[in-house]
């Protein structure tokens, strides 16, 4: 086009550099810093220019020096507390709430010495400054409230969800009561000097009195700054305003100023405030006007009744009988004083329950509460223990057994029956105290790595666009499980496929997804703790669950994901298999369920077979008095004991015949009871029948030795020994499908499996998955009988030091009696069969080389063992007659109809000896 128009190309010819400058810029504007500093440098015809030097430092490098120096002792003394920090976060619960109140303590002799005295000198300058200048005149008061806070924290560490009320009550009371002194006063202005608002009621009353004279005057300053004190006073001691008039009766009469008349525990209170209470005799009182509507209610209440002020509250206040009265409402106010008594026990019960949950020793006053209404009459209420049960109030949601029942002992809350028992021949026998057993800190409920993975997981759906929130978790000792709420029209699916997201987001390659939750609209996470906590049986032996059920065979397993512990009745399951691999807590489970029955069981109660394979699992229970026989290693005489088991279930099982009964439990109340009596014509002479526990340690041992016994005398105590009072615990390590056949796994429906090594495993103990995602050392899948889906639980642990404790008490009160027949076997030594003659040696030999080659042929014994035909075809017959071979069919080789691992017996049975 420049050759064509030349004057076109003179007007164009400019406007190319330009579009090249252009686009030069915007490609430059695209390039990393890097390579714009490197453009000039390509640029043809400029001269190179000489890189900047940097200006010399006018403090020669000092500075520089400084800051690293400065930077590396902030980082060291950073890393030094972050390490404090860690391991204050990882100390055990109840030092930490010891160590704030020895704090306080301290802080307290502080502030006392700065008050009460002179104290000279920077500390004592310091105290008059921040307390005297912000209390004032009261000041001295200061160490009282501090020193009151912290014996509570000491006394009472069960109950910190009463610190933020007592935080809140204090602060309104000295917030009221300095607002009134500084009234008093005069009500100083900050103009008048920082020593006029000493001597009143320092910053805190003036802050509290000033905006109320500015604005309402002090004619109504005075009232509206005493109802915000008698507010504090009344939240401090847990106090409604309807039970004022109750609390200042109890105080008058403590204080000798109200001589309370014997009849008033018999009317009710409203009686005594109303104008016409003869017009209200006519009306039935079936509940006490005053009472406790809340558990939660009941529990501030006696927490304050035992912490702030009311020396009235440190024990039980004595009930005295009412008299007889002409009126014909006599036996309602005996039901309505009836009625107190329950619900002040009840309030009692969840109190209880909160300390013996967190493995806290309760305090006296709520031990003194339950008991001396749970005892009946005895406590002068003039309700007996039965009419106090059928009035009493079921709690709804609390899960706290009724205490009023004459289950437990008023003295000590476990073993629910009483100490001494007297055993069969006028022996006394004491159940082992509780206190032999270790107690293990309250449980926590929260920690920072919860805070931490909840993060995590709302980060991992907001990045995978799901819309799906983190509304709670319980923690348990073990695992903490995440309940996530999905979205309108958001599948259950896009959570579960986000597994391994999950698990790389927390750093866990053990999480377990629930979908849903048992009886939520939710979906669980179970992720694994970072800071997992021991659980130890005596724990869950001191937990209100077990204090409530005074069954015998009811036994301590674990603590739940929720926190709660757990507790089974084996008489319920009614046989469980507990299976795991190595190092998963299997023993530690069998160590617990043996340790629970030796502290809640007599040996007139529950008798037991223990059968050990191994030779050093239950060693240390040799000699108990609970034992029916020496415990069991050889597997061959663990075959014999269990068909012992099965010929005394018959046994059972012909008196529960003969004297019309379906269950044990009937037949031995109806033998104590006296109304069963021998046969006529029987010398026998009636006695109740124990519990029998048999636990086989090792089940996969005694399936390899005698598998065909094994499983047939398992399958028949299974199938039958429920309702004769026996029942078994198999415990195994390899959950093969030739260890746990199909026939053990239909006959056992409770099923207790910790970690597993793989998929087939968990299949063969649960019947589903789960096992194999188990982090071992006691994290458990419990599956009972009539379960949808396993409970995640963390097994109770105990240690060899406490069974040595409850073993040699149990030794000392008892020595065991065994049966002499249990190590009997079923058959009698039979002799040589005489069609068998000389040739014994002949036939064994022949027996084992049919059965170790699985190949039965004639003509093969002809070569072998180098006899004639006929002696080899009689061999054969005999062979046939006793079920080693099958029948002849022709010219093909004989069935062998026994196995190699069989080899044994069958060489017992062919000489004549069964016990070989």
């Amino acid at each position: 086009m420049a050759s064509r128009t030349p004057g076109g190309t003179a007007k164009k010819a400019p406007a190319k550099p330009a579009a090249k400058k252009t686009a030069a810029k915007k490609t430059a504007a695209k390039k990393p810093p890097a390579k714009k500093a490197a453009a000039p440098r390509a640029v043809k015809g400029a001269a190179p220019k000489p890189a900047p030097r940097a200006a010399p430092s006018p403090t020669g490098g000092v500075y520089r020096m400084t800051r690293a120096l400065w930077l590396g002792v902030a980082h060291g003394i950073g890393a030094v507390f972050r390490g404090i920090g860690r391991g204050a976060r990882g100390l055990d619960p109840a030092h930490r709430k010891d160590g704030v109140a020895l704090l306080l303590l301290g802080l307290t002799l502080v502030v006392a010495a700065g008050t009460w005295s002179n104290l000279r000198g920077p500390v004592g300058d310091l105290v008059e400054m921040l307390v005297t200048g912000a209390f004032g005149r009261l000041d001295l008061l200061v160490p009282i409230l501090i020193g009151v806070v912290a014996v509570r924290l000491m006394r009472h560490p069960e109950q910190p969800e009463a610190n933020g009320r007592i935080v809140i009550g204090l602060s309104t009371l000295v917030l009221g009561a300095l607002g009134l002194v500084h009234l008093a006063c005069g009500s100083p202005s900050r103009d008048a000097g920082a020593e006029a608002l000493r001597d009143a009621g320092g910053l805190i009353g003036w802050a509290a009195a000033s905006p109320l004279l500015y604005t309402v005057g002090s004619a109504l300053a005075v009232p509206l700054l005493l109802l915000i004190t008698v507010f504090g006073l009344l939240v401090v001691t847990a106090t409604p305003v309807n039970a004022i008039p109750q609390r200042l009766r109890l105080l008058g009469t403590k204080l000798g100023l109200y001589e309370e008349p014997e009849d008033l525990d018999a009317v009710p209170m409203e009686e005594l405030f109303e104008d016409d209470p003869e017009q209200e005799h006519d009306v039935p009182r079936h509940r006490s006007p005053l009472r406790f509507t809340k558990h939660d209610q009941g529990m501030e209440e006696l927490a304050a009744l035992g912490e702030f002020g009311d020396e009235a509250a440190d024990e039980p206040r004595p009930r005295r009988r009412p008299r007889r009265r002409p009126e014909p409402g006599e036996q309602d106010y005996a039901a309505a004083s009836g009625m107190d008594a329950v619900d002040v026990a009840a309030a009692a019960a969840a109190a209880l329950d909160g300390a013996v949950l967190h493995g806290v020793q309760p305090s006296p006053l709520l031990a003194g509460l339950s008991n001396s209404v749970k005892t009946g009459s005895g406590s002068g209420s003039g309700v007996p223990a039965a009419r106090a049960e059928d009035t009493a109030e079921p709690s709804t949601g609390s899960g706290v057994p009724d205490l009023t029942k004459k289950t437990l002992d008023p003295v000590d809350p476990l073993p629910p029956r009483a100490e001494q028992l007297q055993l069969s021949g006028d022996i006394t026998y004491s159940l082992p105290s509780l206190d032999l057993l270790e107690r293990g800190g309250p449980g926590r409920t929260r920690s920072a790595a919860n805070d931490a993975v909840v993060a995590s997981l709302q980060q991992v759906f907001t990045e995978f666009k799901v819309d799906a929130t983190v509304t709670g978790f319980t923690r348990g000792p073990t695992v903490t499980r995440y309940e996530i709420e999905l979205g309108s029209a958001v599948k259950v699916e896009r959570i579960t496929a986000l597994a391994k997201n999950i698990a790389y987001s927390v750093a866990s390659p053990d999480v377990r997804i629930i979908s849903p939750i048992p009886g939520k609209s939710a979906v669980g996470i179970e992720i694994p703790n970072s800071d997992r906590e021991m659980v130890n049986v005596g724990d869950v032996l001191r937990s209100a669950a077990a204090a409530g059920e005074d069954h015998p065979m009811t036994v301590a397993l674990g603590k739940d994901v929720e926190g709660g512990y757990v507790m089974a009745n084996l008489a319920k399951m009614p046989h469980i298999l507990v299976a795991g691999a190595t190092g998963s807590g299997k023993s530690s489970c069998i160590n617990g369920l043996i340790t629970s029955i030796m502290c809640r069981a007599t040996p007139d109660e529950v008798r037991m077979v223990l059968v050990d394979p191994k030779r050093v699992e239950l060693t240390a229970y040799e000699g108990i008095p609970h034992l029916i026989t020496p415990i069991i290693t050889n597997p061959k005489r663990a075959a014999e004991a269990l068909q012992w088991v099965v010929r005394e279930m018959d046994l059972r099982y012909d008196d529960l015949a003969a004297f019309g009964f379906r269950h044990i439990d009937d037949f031995n109340a109806a033998v104590r009871s006296g109304k069963t009596q021998p046969l006529p014509g029987s010398e026998r002479e009636l006695s109740p029948y124990p519990y029998l526990l048999v636990i086989v340690d090792e089940l996969a041992d005694l399936m390899m030795v005698a598998p065909r016994d094994v499983e047939d005398s398992i399958v028949r105590i299974t199938q039958l020994a429920r309702a004769a009072g026996i029942h078994l615990v198999l415990a195994t390590q390899r959950p093969s499908v030739d260890v746990v056949t199909g026939l053990i796994k239909a006959n056992v429906p409770s099923r207790l499996a910790f970690s597993t090594s793989s998929l087939a495993d968990s299949r063969v103990i649960l019947d589903q998955n789960g096992a194999e995602k188990l982090i071992g050392r006691g994290d458990g899948l419990f599956l009972p009988m009539g379960a949808n889906k396993p409970t995640r639980m963390q097994g109770a642990f105990v240690t060899e030091e406490e069974i040595a404790k409850v073993v040699e008490h149990c030794k000392a009160q008892l020595t065991p009696t065994y049966r002499t027949d249990v190590a009997v076997g079923t058959a009698p030594k039979r002799e040589v069969d005489e069609e068998i003659g000389d040739d014994l040696d002949l036939l064994c030999q022949a027996a084992e080389l049919v059965v170790s080659t699985q190949f039965g042929s004639t003509s093969m014994l002809q070569r072998k063992l180098r006899v004639g035909f006929a002696k080899a075809g009689r061999l054969m017959d005999l062979m046939e007659s006793r079920g080693i071979v099958g029948p002849s069919e022709g010219s093909k080789a004989r069935d062998v109809m026994v196995k190699a691992d069989e080899l044994d017996g069958v060489l017992a049975v062919i000489r004549g000896d069964a016990h070989s």
